[in-house]
């Protein structure tokens, strides 16, 4: 299938989604919001693949959403004054909130490989993601406060997982860049690499590694632990207590210690596909 802002490759069980506007440094468009939530079901619903990586085209990751949906979409009118104009203004922010948790609620791991400048939507993009990579030359900016907004759509929930509060609080109220070493060092990026095209590579690496674990239990490890995240210490103890009373499977247990011991790839059962709903 074709798509305005995405090219999506299938192979190995590892689906790669990537921007591909760079002459526009991959902005955010009205069919960018549709296109990713809706590429990423269709690979976890139909279980296309067990990890996803997510990358980019050109100088720039991600410039943010594009300045002209605040003319055409954000909020529905103009005249502030208008009685719906502040509902219509919740209704749209949540459905562009909901078209990136969905990277965060799929089944599947989500890698993401940033390059160039990510900003402010961008920045919603990878802390929604599960791990996060960089070039040597890739920095983050919450711009938002640039143009007298407040981050909305994702990153303060999410990024005050990986970072202290005060340096948050400090990239939100001045906007300034925040490259990929202090990036690595306060713990938002996993690694960081000289160019792209060995970014890729490892990156890749990492996802065929991680495809090749039993699918169920990378599911359960990506559920428990945002959970966890979002949870007293008690309530998960019991989430994943009750997670393995139903979901752990003994022949695929045995399976990953006999594969491991006879030095082979091991043999798992891809995710079940998920019925539509009727």
């Amino acid at each position: 299938m074709s798509y305005t802002c995405f090219d999506v490759q299938i192979a190995d069980d590892i689906a790669h989604i990537i921007l591909n506007r760079p002459e526009k440094r991959n902005a955010m468009i009205a069919e960018f919001w549709t296109e990713l939530p809706e590429i990423v079901r269709d690979i976890d619903e139909n279980a296309k693949a067990r990890v996803i990586v997510l990358s980019s085209t050109g100088p720039v990751f991600c410039a943010g959403i594009d300045v002209g949906m605040f003319q055409t979409d954000i909020g529905g009118t103009d005249d502030k004054n208008h009685p719906q104009f502040g509902a219509k203004f919740y209704g749209t922010v949540q459905r562009l909130q909901a078209s990136l948790s969905c990277l965060e609620n799929c089944r599947i791991p989500v890698l993401v490989a940033i390059q160039g400048g990510c900003y402010g939507g961008g920045v919603d993009i990878m802390t929604a993601c599960d791990m996060r990579y960089g070039t040597e030359d890739s920095f983050i900016t919450i711009y938002e406060i640039n143009v007298g907004m407040t981050a909305d759509v994702g990153t303060f929930p999410r990024i005050l997982n990986h970072m202290p509060e005060g340096v948050v609080r400090e990239l939100a109220y001045t906007g300034r860049k925040m490259g990929a070493e202090e990036c690595k060092a306060r713990g938002l990026y996993n690694e960081v690499y000289p160019d792209h095209e060995t970014m890729l590579d490892a990156v890749m690496k990492i996802a065929a590694e991680i495809a090749s674990k039993p699918p169920l239990a990378i599911y359960g490890c990506k559920r428990i632990i945002t959970y966890s995240r979002d949870h007293t210490t008690e309530d998960a103890l019991d989430n994943i207590a009750i997670w393995n009373m139903s979901m752990l499977i003994p022949s695929e247990m045995m399976e990953a210690m006999m594969s491991a011991k006879q030095k082979r790839p091991g043999t798992y059962e891809n995710l079940p596909v998920i019925k539509s709903k009727i």
